[in-house]
């Protein structure tokens, strides 16, 4: 298998597949509603991305409860606030931000 990074009108996903036929069925599989623009394979086996270029300064932590409100809404930034709101009794900023940084941390 191979690490593919695939991008579509509004997401890039990074994922494992046999061909670059499967890497795309997998985005439409996640992402039924939106168009595969590009599809790259990986010339190594993991992805990285920067902190710094990022803007994250800090030891910031993943938060399980944003990240599965982030797939339950599918990457809806507005959807997945309003899920964290209801599921801890946060505050609209406090969600927030919980939301944001975890996309920016890569959810």
């Amino acid at each position: 298998m191979a690490l593919y990074e695939i991008e579509t009108n509004a997401h890039i996903m990074i994922g494992w597949a046999d061909s670059q036929e499967q890497a795309a069925q997998i985005a439409k599989e996640h992402y039924p509603g939106e168009d595969v623009v590009r599809l790259t394979k990986r010339p190594r086996d993991i992805w990285v991305i920067s902190k710094r270029l990022l803007g994250i300064a800090g030891n910031a932590e993943p938060c399980d409860v944003a990240r599965d409100c982030l797939s339950r809404a599918h990457g809806d930034k507005v959807h997945a606030i309003r899920l964290y709101m209801l599921d801890t009794g946060s505050d609209l900023h406090e969600a927030q931000r919980a939301i944001e940084t975890n996309m920016s941390l890569g959810w």
